[in-house]
């Protein structure tokens, strides 16, 4: 049940980012063009974003399990540290390079966008490379 879940929040979460069109990767572009002509659409749906992600965490901080019965596991990490503002930074970069974070790269690989392949590729090559740093230090 929890595998199943888990895919149809992702599913919902792909027809929300697709329905606000933050899976196209020039309506998040125009967001971070504070020079050019700017949209501010990609605010609104963080607005939205932090309003229910805030309540549903204020509910979930009080529980000791889901509503499926699973275990909460909620981030309890509260250090600022180079490596996070490190990551942060990159991460930022290459979201501004590329206009698509993890979730909407996802869902243009899904719909066969081909820029998507390349993207998602380098993500997991990332992801490989930290995962081996982090192992030798």
């Amino acid at each position: 049940m929890p595998l199943f879940t888990a895919a149809l929040a992702g599913v919902i979460f792909g027809f929300g980012l697709l329905l606000s069109g933050m899976a196209n990767p020039e309506k998040v572009q125009g967001f971070l063009d504070l020079a050019g002509h700017w949209d501010p659409s990609l605010a609104m749906v963080m607005a939205g974003a932090i309003a229910v992600g805030f309540f549903g965490f204020a509910i979930a901080k009080r529980r000791t399990h889901s509503l499926l019965e699973q275990p909460m596991q909620l981030p309890t990490a509260t250090v600022i540290d180079r490596k996070l503002l490190i990551g942060s930074a990159l991460f930022g970069i290459g979201w501004g390079l590329a206009g698509v974070c993890p979730g909407p790269a996802l869902v243009t690989l899904a719909m066969g966008i081909p820029q998507a392949i390349v993207f998602v590729v380098a993500m997991l090559v990332g992801m490989q490379l930290h995962h081996f740093t982090q192992k030798s230090s």
